[in-house]
């Protein structure tokens, strides 16, 4: 029993040093040019998406990416149009190409905000700012940066319009799970997520 014992530790150990190289390992250049040309292939060159329900990922955080790819792989955690768009690649993309990913589009120059429409910008920058404490909305600066940069929150600033609008809705209804967005934006009105739309998107 002993010697079986001390073989079953010595296996063990083996399984845990084979694991934790395996970890290390880099992930080979051409796979991971097929992974980003994978993802470019709906969310733009080097993640600049033309499309309206597509976000951009380019100068994201690298953090809240890996995060969120992560989390689709929990079919329950978003809306099922973008579990059915993201699940099945991000249930096939281990860690490693994960964050790998992450850091090649967070490296990307960012798309800068541009309001298409100057007055409901306006109004989307005060809220933005200030929040509305009335409605118990904080200001969003102190999650997402003085501009929609990112701070402790992702990068919102350059996001298509739709995008944010599709974001800001199913955070409110609770579509996607967020203990932290869902209490914000529980009491917002449609008219203040166009208006914080206008400000931050690029379209």
């Amino acid at each position: 029993m002993k010697k079986i014992a001390i073989l079953l530790l010595g296996m063990s150990a083996c399984l845990a040093a084979a694991s934790a190289i395996a970890e290390r390992e880099e992930i080979a250049p051409t796979e991971l040019s097929r992974a980003i040309a994978n993802c470019e292939s709906c969310h733009g060159p080097k993640g600049d998406s033309t499309a309206p329900s597509v976000p951009r990922l380019n100068g994201q955080q690298t953090t809240y990416i890996a995060a969120q790819l992560q989390k689709f792989r929990d079919p329950t955690w978003a809306d099922p149009h973008a579990i059915n768009a993201m699940w099945n690649i991000a249930t096939h993309t281990g860690d490693a190409m994960v964050a790998e990913l992450a850091n090649y589009f967070a490296r990307q120059a960012p798309t800068a905000a541009r309001a298409s429409n100057p007055a409901l910008a306006a109004e989307g920058a005060k809220l933005f700012a200030q929040g509305a404490p009335a409605q118990n909305i904080p200001a969003c600066i102190s999650c997402h940066g003085a501009h929609g940069e990112g701070a402790t929150g992702p990068r919102l600033a350059g996001q298509h319009g739709a995008y944010l609008t599709h974001a800001m809705e199913v955070l409110q209804l609770a579509l996607r799970e967020s203990d932290t967005m869902h209490p914000r934006l529980n009491n917002i009105e449609q008219s203040q997520i166009e208006a914080l739309a206008a400000y931050l998107a690029n379209d």
